[in-house]
């Protein structure tokens, strides 16, 4: 039996329609803005015929972007792996120990949520510095995978809550200590929840501009936001090179989140499920 398609329904479909247009526009008009030449004076969201691809010619050239993005890919992939490999196995222990230190030890690590990150800056900077860093494509894997350590742990941990002991208790019955259980059978459940961490935390860490620019200002090092940057200047802004420069950067990001998007919430509804 079908449901009866009524007003209510009706409603809700044009709602959503016009929600999905208002998140459209910007779009529209970033992509316009980058494909008009750097001399037109028309509104964003005016189409001009024929459109030009010099724009992103000149964003590639004049803005380094193949380094800037390849400097963006290797911190982003380096953290990202680090924040997989220290946050899965520092969930395990918080979620299948149940003595009272491992829930306070949970509830310290979730406090890292709520330190604003401007509390430590003037600390970690002179950590950089003195470790000598700064300007090292290190400073900004280090600051990064510390700070998206205590969502990680979050998520980790609330999914590992969900997943029945089964497996690893008969693979501990087999021979396996707790170190290869881990690896080779409660690991491999984690996908949906991995793929969250990671697409949150890529996305993330891809679109960061103030550690980049503060750890890295002054160096031949410099990652992709900060280099579309230097087309504004206090006097003029080149918005139709800095609008082809986000389209460019933003298409890895968006080839990775396609990629992993149906873990995406699998993962965080475990996690919040918990």
């Amino acid at each position: 039996m079908h449901a009866r398609y009524t007003w209510r329904t009706l409603t809700r479909e044009v709602t959503l329609i016009l929600v999905a247009l208002v998140f459209l526009v910007p779009l529209v008009g970033l992509l316009n803005v980058s494909l008009k030449p750097q001399s037109s004076q028309t509104s964003a969201l005016a189409f001009e015929f024929p459109p030009t691809l010099d724009n992103y010619v000149q964003a590639w050239n004049q803005a380094s972007l193949g380094a800037a993005l390849a400097n963006s890919f290797a911190i982003t992939a380096l953290s990202v792996i680090l924040i997989v490999a220290c946050s899965a196995p520092a969930a395990y222990p918080l979620a299948r120990v149940t003595r009272g230190w491992s829930r306070y030890t949970f509830y310290f690590l979730i406090g890292g949520l709520l330190v604003p990150g401007q509390l430590a800056l003037l600390p970690l900077y002179a950590t950089m510095r003195d470790a000598g860093l700064l300007g090292s494509l290190w400073s900004v894997v280090l600051i990064n995978v510390g700070q998206q350590m205590p969502f990680s742990v979050f998520l980790y941990t609330m999914f590992l809550r969900e997943l029945p002991p089964d497996y690893e208790e008969a693979a501990l019955l087999d021979g396996c200590g707790p170190t290869r259980s881990f690896l080779t059978v409660v690991f491999p459940l984690l996908r949906p929840v991995t793929g969250t961490v990671v697409i949150l935390n890529a996305v993330g860490i891809w679109n960061e501009f103030f550690t980049p620019l503060l750890y890295l200002g002054g160096s031949d090092n410099t990652t992709a936001p900060v280099a579309i940057y230097g087309f504004v200047s206090q006097y003029v802004s080149q918005w139709p090179l800095i609008f082809a420069g986000l389209v460019i950067s933003v298409i890895p990001i968006l080839v990775v989140y396609f990629a992993l998007q149906k873990h995406i919430i699998k993962g965080f509804a475990g996690g919040l499920k918990g």
